[in-house]
């Protein structure tokens, strides 16, 4: 994952998709814009599942030229043919991800609001640091990572940084500067039509 001067999109997909409609409605989006990674962020615990969305998910991004990585489940991704893992507990599996996977596999790390979080994730071998939500919001305890946090970041830490979470319009104009990437789900999913969000956030940056 490359980080140009523009953020570049990383889509992730909602905690529950429908096996017969999602992959086509994923493949549609990614021949329309400019996508550098897919998140399969499904919720379930069932293995089965997880490898026919796995198959079904692999066959959309590869055929593109776009990453799929998964949430968490480490085991999954040689067995599935994936590109890397997103691990949602800091910088916790970070090293012991590292070890497991080939050396060219993605290994990122979503670390909530903490930048202490974030360099001890970035110093065990994550390719990538995510942080968010990026404001506010009726979930969780309500803490959210600010803008400062990002630009300090894009300012001294090399290792590329994902905004993610209660992503809208200005949000995404106002750290458009600081980041590598946006991680946007939710805020395209719930809509009638996820191509014409997708194609808002990204027209807001500028």
């Amino acid at each position: 994952m490359s980080t140009p001067e523009q953020p570049q999109i990383y889509l992730i997909t909602p905690p529950e998709i429908e096996l017969r409609t999602f992959p086509d409605k994923l493949a549609a989006l990614l021949d329309a814009h400019e996508v550098a990674c897919v998140r399969m962020a499904l919720a379930t615990r069932d293995e089965d599942r997880l490898s026919r969305a796995g198959d079904a998910l692999r066959e959309v991004t590869h055929a593109r030229d776009v990453a799929l990585v998964i949430s968490d489940h480490l085991l999954l991704v040689e067995r599935l043919g994936l590109d890397g893992v997103h691990l949602s507990d800091a910088a916790k599996s970070v090293r012991q991800a590292r070890k497991a996977l080939e050396a060219e596999a993605i290994v990122g790390a979503f670390c909530g609001t903490s930048r202490h979080d974030g360099m001890t994730a970035a110093e065990a071998g994550a390719d990538y640091i995510s942080f968010g939500p990026v404001q506010a919001s009726a979930l969780g305890d309500g803490s959210f990572a600010e803008a400062e946090l990002f630009e300090w970041w894009s300012d001294v830490i090399e290792v590329p940084v994902v905004a993610e979470g209660a992503l809208d319009a200005e949000m995404v104009r106002k750290l458009a500067p600081h980041t590598d990437f946006f991680g946007i789900g939710d805020e395209i999913w719930g809509v009638e039509n996820p191509n014409a969000a997708l194609t808002a956030l990204i027209q807001s940056m500028g």
